[in-house]
């Protein structure tokens, strides 16, 4: 970290503790080089950071300042993944952008700088209508958006960006199964639809195209299998081995941490089975 520092880069530590606070001034100190740090603020409960009133906020906010690392605060509205309703989604964002803006205010009124106010979650980027105060709104997975979002509301499915490639390697009739080689090893784990209204197990299937293929879920997967089914009333269509179709993931963020990255397409060329690859981006991986 302290190397990409050396070399510009953007790079910020985000902590909530007095302890977590004391290493990294330390560090600075050692490394003779300002660490820039965040304090998270906790603004509903659903993850880690201060409350705003926390005695250990200024405690931190001074800690970081003596050392030369004091950057800002941060929170995320975890909240907004439950919120079902454009005004559900409206609160969250108003509570996430008044709790931040609070905890700045009140550094602030200690003599603390404060530089960055940064807020964000994918539901609520779309949903804020206030952002007075906020220098930084981070948007999550809105580049690609996917079935989680597109389950509470926030897009629709035609608006996902993001599907993995994936090949018929066999069927088993008498179970109703297509059998593919993308598993989990090409979708993640991530079940996060199985919570909402409508689970769409691992992901939708659509044709190369990107046409949604009626009926048609992944419905289980291993490491590198995947099986689609048809949803009750729905037919089961003939695809031969070989076929090649895309799978819609239920999280995008986990889906791409996968794959080393991305093929792009042009949507607007997709009107064949066989849209041509316009351009390869590499991922940035950071772990």
């Amino acid at each position: 970290m302290l190397a990409l520092l050396r070399r510009g880069v953007t790079l910020r530590v985000l902590l909530d503790s007095p302890e977590q606070a004391a290493f990294v001034a330390e560090a600075s100190h050692r490394a003779g080089i300002g660490i820039p740090t965040q304090i998270e603020i906790d603004c509903d409960g659903h993850r880690g950071g201060l409350k705003t009133a926390d005695p250990a906020l200024l405690d931190i906010g001074r800690t970081l300042r003596d050392a030369g690392c004091l950057d800002g605060v941060l929170t995320h509205a975890g909240e907004s993944y439950f919120a079902y309703s454009a005004e559900e989604r409206r609160l969250a964002a108003k509570n996430e952008r008044d709790t931040a803006v609070a905890a700045a205010e009140r550094l602030r009124a200690a003599g603390l700088p404060v530089a960055t106010v940064s807020v964000g979650s994918t539901p609520t980027a779309h949903a804020a209508e206030d952002l007075t105060g906020v220098t930084e709104l981070r948007a999550g997975n809105y580049v690609f958006f996917d079935l989680v979002m597109a389950g509470l509301g926030v897009c629709r499915i035609d608006d996902l960006a993001l599907s993995v490639v994936v090949t018929v390697i066999g069927h088993r009739p008498e179970y109703g199964w297509i059998v593919t080689d993308g598993g989990w090893m090409a979708m993640s784990r991530d079940r996060g639809t199985a919570a909402q209204p409508q689970d769409q197990g691992y992901g939708l299937v659509t044709d190369l195209a990107g046409r949604l293929i009626p009926g048609l879920v992944m419905s289980a997967a291993s490491q590198e299998h995947g099986t689609i089914t048809a949803r009750d009333g729905a037919t089961l269509p003939d695809l031969p081995i070989g076929t090649r179709l895309r799978v819609l993931p239920n999280h995008a963020c986990a889906t791409a941490a996968q794959h080393r990255g991305y093929h792009v397409i042009d949507s607007g060329r997709t009107a064949t089975d066989a849209p041509a690859v316009q351009a390869v981006w590499n991922r940035v991986s950071g772990w």
